[in-house]
Parts: C-alpha cells; sequence; structure tokens
C-alpha cells in the first residue's frame, strides 16, 4: 500500500513550492529530493504495518481473561456441550493458562481428537468407571490403518486426564488403538484403558509420558511404540496367550518403557505370556519390582522372530515378585539390573530435563493429588 502525501500548510506559513527535482513532504514547509521520495513513503509504509501488526498482538497476549478457561461436557444437556469434540473445538489454541474440561459421568460413543495446537488441556472425569470415551474404529476398516483406529488421539504437550475410560470395543479384528498419545509431558492419573490388540500407542519419538495408578488391559501388543513412558502402580491385564509390550525405542534414548511397582495379571485363557518383543530392534523396556503371574513364561522375553534383535535391545528386571519372576531362566541377552544400575530407574531421572526453560519442564510429573472435580455454575 503506498499512501501519497499531500503538503500541510501551518497557520501562517506560506505554501512553499517545491521545484521539479522535489517532491512534497508531510508540511508546506518540507520538500525531499524526488530521489529519496518512494523511498520514505514506503519506510512510512512499512511503520504504519508494524503499528498494525503490534496492536493485533498485543490484543493476542494482554488480558487473558477475555478467554475461557473451563468449559463442560454432560449427555444431559446440563454442560455446555454434549459432545467431548465439541467442546475441544471450541477451545483457544495455545492457550496462556490452562484449560480444563470437566465430564460427566455417560459414555461418550465418538472418535476424539486434541490437536497439537491444543496444549495445556485438563481433562477431568466425574468418575473412571463411568465417565467414558468409546469407539470401535480398526485396521482395515475400509481406509483406517493402525494408527488412524483410535478412539483417542492426544497431541497436545503437557496434557492431564483423571478419572476417564478410554474404550476401543471392535473386539478381536486386529489392531484397533483406544489411545494414540504423541504429547510431551502428557499424565493419565486414575484412567482405564479397554481393549484388544494395540489398546495404548505411546507414540512421539521424543515424547515423555506418565501412567499413573491406571487399569490397561489388552491382547497382542497392547502397549506399543517408541516414546519414553513410565507406568506407575498401574494394574496390567493380559487377556490372551501374547506379548505385553512392543517398544520401539528411538535409537539413542536412555528409557523407552518403564514399568514402576504394577501388577501384571492374567486371564483364565492366557496360558503364555510374554513381557515384550521388540516392535523395532533399539526397543527398551524395563519392568521393576512389579508383581507378576505364573502365566509370565521363563524366558520372560521374546526377540520377534530375529536373533539379531538380541544384540540391540535392551530388555531388563528388578526385584520383581510373584510366580512368573524367574531372573535365574530368563533370556540370556535380557538383562537383572544391579542395585545401583536399578536407582537410575525413577521418574525424575527417566523424565529428566530435556530443556530447563521449557514450560513445566521441572515437575510436571510430581502431580500427586487428584484434582477436584469442580462443575462450575452454567452460565
Amino acid at each position: 500500500m503506498i499512501f501519497k502525501m499531500k503538503p500541510l500548510k501551518m497557520k501562517g506559513e506560506k505554501l512553499r513550492r517545491c521545484t521539479g527535482a522535489q517532491v512534497c513532504g508531510a508540511t508546506a514547509g518540507c520538500c525531499i529530493p524526488k530521489a529519496f521520495g518512494p523511498r520514505i513513503i514506503k519506510n512510512i509504509s512499512v511503520l504504519m504495518l508494524l503499528l498494525i501488526i503490534t496492536q493485533g498482538v498485543a490484543a493476542q497476549t494482554s488480558n487473558p481473561g477475555q478467554y475461557r478457561y473451563t468449559f463442560t461436557v454432560a449427555k444431559d444437556g446440563s454442560g455446555d456441550f454434549k459432545y467431548i469434540q465439541d467442546a475441544i473445538d471450541a477451545m483457544r489454541v495455545y492457550p496462556l493458562a490452562p484449560i480444563t474440561l470437566y465430564i460427566r459421568n455417560g459414555v461418550y460413543n465418538e472418535k476424539i481428537e486434541l490437536p497439537a495446537g491444543n496444549t495445556d488441556v485438563n481433562f477431568i472425569g466425574e468418575n473412571a468407571d463411568s465417565t467414558i470415551i468409546t469407539f470401535n474404529d480398526y485396521s482395515g476398516r475400509g481406509k483406517l490403518t493402525t494408527f488412524t483406529s483410535f478412539t483417542a488421539k492426544i497431541s497436545g504437550n503437557r496434557f492431564y486426564a483423571q478419572n476417564i475410560t478410554f474404550a476401543n470395543t471392535a473386539g478381536r479384528v486386529g489392531q484397533a488403538v483406544a489411545l494414540y498419545v504423541d504429547a510431551d509431558k502428557a499424565v493419565f492419573k486414575y484412567c482405564r484403558f479397554l481393549g484388544d490388540q494395540d489398546t495404548i500407542f505411546a507414540a512421539g519419538e521424543t515424547a515423555r509420558q506418565l501412567f499413573s495408578d491406571c487399569y490397561i488391559e489388552g491382547t497382542t501388543d497392547f502397549i506399543f511404540g517408541p516414546a519414553t513412558a513410565v507406568f506407575q502402580r498401574c494394574t496390567i491385564k493380559e487377556k490372551s496367550a501374547s506379548y505385553i509390550t512392543a517398544a520401539s525405542t528411538t535409537p539413542g534414548k536412555k528409557f523407552g518403557f518403564v514399568f514402576l511397582d504394577c501388577k501384571i495379571e492374567a486371564a483364565a485363557e492366557a496360558a503364555k505370556i510374554y513381557l515384550g518383543r521388540p516392535w523395532r530392534a533399539h526397543a527398551k523396556t524395563a519392568f521393576i519390582r512389579c508383581e507378576l503371574p505364573h502365566q509370565i513364561i521363563a524366558g520372560g522375553w521374546h526377540n520377534w522372530g530375529n536373533s539379531d534383535n538380541e544384540k540391540t535391545v535392551l530388555y531388563a528386571e528388578y526385584k520383581n515378585t510373584g510366580p512368573g519372576a524367574s531372573p535365574g531362566a530368563r533370556a540370556t541377552w535380557s538383562k537383572q539390573l544391579t542395585d545401583r544400575e536399578a536407582a537410575a530407574y525413577t521418574p525424575e531421572h527417566i523424565f529428566a530435563a530435556v530443556n530447563a526453560g521449557l514450560p513445566g519442564e521441572a515437575g510436571w510429573f510430581k502431580q500427586t493429588t487428584l484434582k477436584p472435580f469442580l462443575w462450575p455454575a452454567k452460565q
């Protein structure tokens, strides 16, 4: 945009006429060389544009109170929305403060996705047994693949979920993901994950995730992916004679899946269970102080039919208990940690700060108490 400027005549001032080699400036007494005129006019235009942009940015970052940070969902219509995805779509992306979504008890039969731009979102369910997000997609249904079969996909960093069930009810039809999470610093507390094959996809090559006091069930490879994920005081139920984990840990990372103080359960039909097999060659999985049922095979681990994987994986255990804990009979290429080595398997060390300047980098995994379910008054 180019602005044409007319000379301004001040009171008591004679209008000065510029020569042929000059153009009028901002005032009647100002003449500038023609050679400089377009450059000056362009600079003024740029300055005006910067002023407009600056005002826009100020409007985005000032007065955060003008945006909503609390939303409610209820199937009976008592909340802001009846569907979770509608609430997500109404949220401001990259919010100036954490956003909380309260979800009342009910079965939410929908496929939801929290995009990467929706950071710092909290899902607070009323009760884990009764606040249920469920769908029934599976790989091979139309054009769906494993990675699009999810019931819920969580990509926004610093996500927190509490007292919610994530379920995929497709049944034993192949890969059918209940939760696909590639967010970094994601926390799931007192949640349930129900499915069969591929229940939880812990995605994101550099993502860190915590599952605390959760219930997870499935059949084959039902906890899989490349993320660094800690499962703390969780109950893990194997429903068939198969594999619990299938890590694909990013090469170069020190930790993959770590199970701390968990209880492994087995259905009656699950006669022989493996702790894990490598989806990719550098898989890392550790079971620390876990209770293992007798159905865990003596060798414990599987190489996925490739002996070369035995040279690159890290499958570790430390002070497991129960009839399935057989350290002396484990695969020779697995590892029993020493006291000194096991000392490094703490959330503080596993989730060590990558960049101390990032939001919530220190202590994001230390939420020890439940967040209250505070249903706000409907406006």
